[in-house]
This record gives structure tokens, C-alpha cells and sequence, in this order.
């Protein structure tokens, strides 16, 4: 039998119509934006307080749902099922833009592979069907043929195109299956099941602020794409994007940066190397170079996406630096006990 979600305390409503189907996924379906990220219970980020009816909350770790709020009456929504008609304390922002819907397993051809780094490749896909619709800034995820239980979730990495290409940037994780697999195993020609959109990493676009958008690593993919897409609609205020890497080695996507340097006035980007020093470029953490660029950082929006590590430390630098935690936007790649989301 169906269920209702309710929402409180706007008294938005939508229904669960599948047994299998989690909060979080009606949700989506009805376009509403719920914060999450790893999807499976791990991060914490759609705990959301149940203030009536009951759920089949599953497995969920603690370190994502303590006990303390679990008393409290907080579940996961990411894998919360209802058993009845629930009331959540959690309402849509009303100028948070509709979610697309997602859909499962979408044939993709892979069209171009591009290594980027040693551990990088970027790989180009075409639609073979409807193309999907997604908000710059969302992932998608993909399964391994010998891992159909256990997606993994790739930041989209180039704002919507109109022949409805998407572009991948994979890092290869260390004892990664899915990672390998696509290194490895994947050629052009080949075709992928991709199912999406998701994620909430969209900012709001109807913001003027001047922008700020810190990355590490693969973490520069959602950066791309978020930039990608201002840019192209002509947006006014100044865009700084800072990029963090280890080595000049790990360094890629400095040409499509060059180029909007060239073309907007209003777009600026610096790289910075935390293990290694080499001339026109910064060296040192994002948190430890941040106060040289910026030392006032309270009218800016500022967009962040790496490892939990690297999120957490400029998160701590920016709000030193006066950014307002409504003007933090944060993509968080999550690696806890084989639950992994990267660009």
C-alpha cells in the first residue's frame, strides 16, 4: 500500500508507492533537493528528525546515525523504507531549484578516453536513448559487472550540453574494483549503464555573489561543471577557482582554465602544490594560502568538493575568514568501509 511523506513544516507532501523505495528516492522523484552523498548509510548527511509514523531504518553506520540521535527520533533517509505515513521535519528551501528525476541503468557509449593524470582518466559518453536531464554540480552512479550490489558514484564533470554528452573524470582508488574496472576494462566503443542524476551540490542559481570554489584532486570535476555552466549563461560576478594537487604531476584541466581566464574577465584560477614547489605555481594547503588571497570571505559563496579531509579543513579556513555557513556549499567524497563517492 502506498505511504505519504509529509513534509513539516511546509505540509509538502509525496508518495512511496514501492516497498523498496527509500525516502530520499521519493523524494528525488518529486524533485525535492534532501542533502545526502555516499546513499548507503554512511555519511550522515540526510539525517533527518521522523516526527510521526515509522520506518525500516536497515543498516546505517554509527559513526552516521549515533545513538543519541537515534533517540532523539533521527534516521537516515537514504535507506529509511516507511512502514506508515510519516511526518519529516524538513522542508524544500523555496528557492532551491526541482531535482530531475533519476533513471536507472541508462546505456551510455564511451565515445573518448582521455588520461588526465597517472591516476585520472576522463572518460567522454553519448546517450544511446533519451539523454539525461541533471543540474550541473550532481553525480551519477555506475555498477561493475562483478560488483552489482555496490555502485559507485562519479561527479559529472561538464555543465548539460545539448547532444547530451556527459564527461567522467576517474580517479583510480586504490584496491577500487570499480575504479580498475574502468581504467582497465573499459574501452571506447564499449557501453555503460549509468543511472542518475543525483546529489544536492548545485548551489542556488539565481546567487550574484562573487564566487569562491576550492578542489582537490578529482574534486575539481562538480567544480567544472558548476563553472562551466555560469559561465556560459553570463554570469557577472567574479569566479576564483583554487585547485590543490600533490605534485605537477596530478595537475590536469589547465587548458579549459587558460581559456576561461581568456575569454571571462570575471573568472580566475590558481593551482597549488602541497608536496613539491615549481615556478608559477603556489605551494602549500588550501587553509594556509587562503588568507594571502582572500582575507575577507563573508560576501562570497564559496563551493567546496574533495576527500572529508580536505572539505573539513577549508571548511574551518573560509569560516575563519568570515564565510556564512548559508553560503557553503560542500561535495564530500566519502571512503568508509567500502562506501566510495569521487568525481
Amino acid at each position: 500500500m502506498p505511504k505519504t511523506v509529509t513534509l513539516s513544516p511546509s505540509g509538502q507532501s509525496v508518495s512511496v508507492v514501492d516497498e523498496d523505495e527509500t525516502v530520499l528516492q521519493a523524494l528525488e522523484k518529486a524533485g525535492y533537493a534532501l542533502p545526502n552523498n555516499c546513499r548507503a548509510g554512511a555519511c550522515g548527511e540526510c539525517k533527518v528528525r521522523v516526527l510521526q509514523g515509522e520506518v525500516d531504518q536497515g543498516f546505517v553506520m554509527d559513526m552516521a546515525l549515533p545513538q543519541a540521535d537515534r533517540v532523539n527520533g533521527y534516521r537516515l533517509m537514504c535507506v529509511a523504507k516507511p512502514l506508515t505515513d510519516l511526518v519529516i521535519e524538513w522542508s524544500a528551501p523555496v528557492d532551491a531549484p526541482k531535482l530531475f528525476p533519476p533513471r536507472e541503468a541508462m546505456p551510455y557509449l564511451v565515445v573518448d578516453r582521455i588520461p588526465r593524470t597517472p591516476r585520472i582518466v576522463e572518460l567522454h559518453l553519448m546517450p544511446l536513448g533519451t539523454p539525461m536531464r541533471f543540474w550541473p554540480g550532481q553525480y551519477v552512479a555506475i555498477k561493475a559487472p562483478s560488483r552489482p550490489d555496490e555502485p559507485r558514484h562519479y561527479s559529472l564533470a561538464r555543465a548539460p550540453r545539448p547532444d547530451g554528452m556527459i564527461v567522467l573524470q576517474i580517479t583510480r582508488v586504490d584496491g577500487g574494483v570499480t575504479s580498475a574496472w574502468l581504467h582497465e576494462r573499459v574501452p571506447i566503443g564499449a557501453t555503460l549503464p549509468i543511472s542518475g542524476p543525483y546529489g544536492t551540490f548545485i548551489g542556488n542559481p539565481k546567487t550574484d555573489t562573487p564566487v569562491l570554489c576550492l578542489a582537490a584532486g578529482s574534486g575539481q570535476a562538480p567544480i567544472l561543471s558548476l563553472a562551466d555552466a555560469a559561465l556560459r549563461r553570463g554570469y557577472q560576478s567574479p569566479v576564483t577557482l583554487i585547485f590543490s594537487a600533490r605534485t605537477a604531476d596530478d595537475v590536469y584541466g589547465q587548458g579549459l582554465l587558460a581559456y576561461w581566464t581568456h575569454k571571462h574577465r570575471n573568472f580566475k584560477s590558481y593551482v597549488t602544490l602541497t608536496r613539491e614547489q615549481r615556478s608559477g605555481l603556489l605551494h602549500g594547503r588550501v587553509p594556509d594560502i587562503l588568507p594571502g588571497l582572500f582575507p575577507d570571505l563573508a560576501g562570497y559563496s564559496v563551493f567546496i568538493a574533495g576527500s572529508t579531509a580536505f572539505s573539513d579543513a577549508c571548511v574551518a579556513a573560509v569560516k575563519r575568514l568570515g564565510a556564512k555557513d548559508a553560503q557553503l556549499n560542500l561535495e564530500k567524497f566519502v571512503d568508509v568501509s567500502g562506501v566510495y563517492h569521487q568525481a
